[in-house]
């Protein structure tokens, strides 16, 4: 299948985030950070960019969180949205449009959407079984609903999905299912909902994708929808029984609202109608015109909506363009565990912009020279440090400092003139001409971390021609031959500064800055700056004429301490003692109480003789870690018990304490020692052993319990 060589424009969209939970590194990883960079770079090369997102605020996640705060989910949402768009800015993620599927014209938009499928008859109308709450009243949706996964056998899968072997699953599909709202354990009962006939468009899906699309998707991406293609497509549920989301617009649909992965993917086409209404643009070309290309950035949990479900949706509706390519990425783990939201696993973005000031180019290199492409990577706080101190600091930040600190020292900031080019000069300067090309050629695939490299690569080169060319000794011998080697060195500083734009936003503002260059694409301009451009790197062998004056120097990054890293790892350790913590007093807490044994007579019970004793002597069994051997002072004798309750307490703290003995117990040799009777023990909700003793301090051995 043809694909659109020459677009008119783009229309970039970022999977929207849910708003039940702030950003962490694991999201900027797997798709706003690669996002960004290629919208940033399609903007240098002078293309119409719409770059799209809005915060996902449907989702079961939303009410579930307010159910266990006490809170409405509008307050969950209206807290989380802001969070995530203010941490979004701050981290210099360039959207024309960050809306919310809240917004009015969202609803609007996506019942629209559901309307016209539901004229055309493309859904099938049916009443099925669905897993209901007796205790809450009411209908269960996806992911509140655990049980065990029929495919793995993991016992904490979710109504919707498997976490642990990831796959995609129906509520009814689990084995012994179990509502989060109460614990009780659902029923299955009768609701009317409309389903998507994804079976319907098989044909279309494997033009589309298995041959349309087989040598410019990434392996990873076509292989989870080949899978998905050739296991047979069924029909999918759009509406849910929910309070919580946009209502069925059609009779029937009361007290239902559209399925969550039916709406959050139309509010990548509302949030470009809300961006075309505020810029005065007619949103429609974006979306519907031929020569648009439609780009979906996503994490591979997203690959089967976006791929299959979605397009199968705009295929339906039959006006809107598909996408050219989902550069879905695999996920990205922390300290070499699985990020998690739930146990706070995670490196918040808006933490780290307020523990990290003015370092935003520093995570997202990082994030983007270790990203997870094509395999789940990990990242680690010394790799943070690594790259921070021994590519940006010591390569990159070194060779402009070193430009720009001389260039004043020598000619007070005016970009000299120079004299006859060598040939280590030709070459250098064809080199730096090269990039571009290689680093648009990495993009174009969607090879963020091998494009980071490439720009690394250049301040490399840099750092290689000032030391080979030593211009702070050649000063002393011939000033014209300096003149050369720095105006050389300058254009590289200058093609650095436009280059690394994508990837490093912040620092290339502030060495354009320091070059008194133009701004590039999203950024206020510099007046009175010369202005330059990805195109003229390539085809311009001077970047910065003679006589022009660059600004005074500053550093772009500074060295990251030890300590710094061991204050992030003291955290992380504090966060996994918390978690072991949780889940000791979560598993304690949630002990089922043993079961009644079976009904006794009144008879049956005067036949136990329990009496109160005194623990006159203790010691360990030998050769036993679990076994203590009691003397007990029971009033009718002093007789031997032997209890497992060593592991508990130590024999000394228990001599002289009262408890309560079952004396009538037929006596059983334990590892040779004869025990004659049996102490009452329990466990508190903590899991302790505790004596079952009596209240009062005047009750004497040998009183019997009653």
């Amino acid at each position: 299948m043809s694909q659109t060589l020459s677009p008119s424009r783009y229309t970039i969209t970022a999977a929207l985030p849910y708003t039940n939970g702030p950003i962490h590194i694991g999201h900027l990883a797997g798709v706003y950070v690669p996002a960004d960079i290629y919208a940033r770079y399609q903007r240098l090369q002078g293309k119409d960019v719409a770059f799209i997102c809005g915060s996902d605020e449907h989702g079961v996640a939303i009410p579930m969180k307010a159910k266990k705060e006490g809170v409405t989910p509008k307050e969950i949402i209206d807290r989380y949205h802001e969070i995530i768009k203010k941490s979004f800015a701050d981290f210099g993620i360039s959207f024309d449009n960050y809306s919310r599927t809240s917004a009015e014209i969202h609803h609007k938009t996506a019942s629209d959407f559901f309307e016209k499928l539901y004229q055309q008859e493309d859904f099938i109308e049916e009443v099925t079984e669905q897993l209901y709450d007796d205790k809450a009243k009411q209908f269960l949706a996806d992911r509140f609903v655990t049980g065990t996964c029929p495919k793995c056998g993991y016992e904490e899968a979710y109504g919707d999905q498997c976490e642990n072997c990831g796959s995609s699953l129906n509520a009814t599909d689990l084995i012994n299912p179990k509502s989060t709202i109460t614990g009780g354990i659902p029923i299955l009962k009768k609701t009317k909902h409309w389903f998507l006939p994804l079976d319907r468009y098989e044909d279309f899906l494997k033009e589309w994708i298995l041959e349309g699309h087989k040598n410019d998707w990434k392996p990873n991406v076509y292989g989870q929808c080949k899978s998905w293609i050739d296991d047979g497509l069924k029909p999918r549920a759009v509406t849910r029984d929910l309070d919580w989301g946009i209502p069925v617009p059609v009779e029937g649909g009361e007290g239902k609202v559209l399925y969550v992965w039916f709406d959050a993917p139309i509010g990548y086409i509302s949030s470009t109608k809300e961006w075309a209404k505020r810029e005065g643009k007619n949103w429609e070309p974006y979306w519907k015109d031929k020569e648009s290309k439609l780009l979906h950035f996503i994490g591979k949990d997203n690959i089967v909506f976006h791929c299959i479900i979605f397009p199968s949706m705009l295929k339906a509706h039959g006006d809107f363009i598909l996408p050219e390519n989902v550069p879905a990425n695999e996920f990205l783990n922390l300290e070499g565990n699985k990020l998690s939201t739930s146990k706070n696993w995670a490196v918040w973005l808006h933490e780290y912009l307020v523990e990290f000031p003015n370092m935003e180019d520093v995570l997202r290199y990082t994030l983007t020279a270790n990203a997870p492409e094509t395999k789940d990577n990990d990242f680690t706080w010394k790799d943070f440090q690594a790259r921070n101190n021994n590519e940006l600091v010591a390569i990159f930040g070194n060779f402009i400092n070193r430009v720009a600190v001389l260039t004043h020292k020598y000619y007070d900031g005016v970009i000299p003139t120079p004299d006859a080019f060598q040939d280590v000069d030709k070459e250098t300067l064809k080199s730096l001409q090269n990039f571009p090309a290689l680093i648009s050629s990495s993009l174009e695939r969607y090879r963020f971390r091998e494009a980071s490299q490439e720009l690394m690569n250049l301040a490399r080169l840099g750092n290689k021609y000032l030391a080979d060319e030593e211009p702070w000794k050649l000063i002393k011998t011939d000033a014209e031959r300096t003149k050369t080697v720095m105006f050389v060195a300058l254009q590289i500083a200058t093609g650095l500064a436009v280059l690394s734009e994508p990837f490093l936003p912040f620092t290339s503002k502030k060495l354009k800055t320091i070059l008194n260059i133009g701004s590039g694409s999203h950024t206020e301009p510099i007046e009175g700056a010369v202005d330059t451009s990805w195109n003229t790197i390539e085809t311009q062998e001077t970047l910065l004429s003679s006589g022009h004056q660059i600004n005074k120097s500053e550093l772009l990054f500074r060295k990251v301490e030890d300590n710094e890293i061991e204050a992030q790892l003291e955290k992380l350790e504090a966060t996994k003692k918390a978690n072991a913590s949780t889940e000791l007093s979560t598993s304690q807490m949630e002990k089922e109480v043993m079961a009644q044994k079976d009904t006794i007579t009144f008879d049956d019970f005067t036949k136990l003789d329990m009496r109160v004793g005194t623990i006159i002597a203790a010691e360990k069994m030998p050769k036993a870690n679990k076994l203590l051997v009691l003397k007990v002072d029971t009033g009718l004798d002093t007789r031997t018990i032997v209890s497992g309750i060593a592991e508990s307490f130590k024999p000394e703290e228990i001599i002289g304490k009262k408890v309560t003995v079952l004396v009538n117990l037929a006596s059983r040799k334990l590892r040779g020692v004869e025990s004659e009777g049996m102490i009452l023990m329990t466990e508190n909700k903590g899991g302790k052993l505790v004596f079952v003793n009596p209240d009062e301090d005047g009750v004497g051995n040998g009183e019997g319990i009653n």
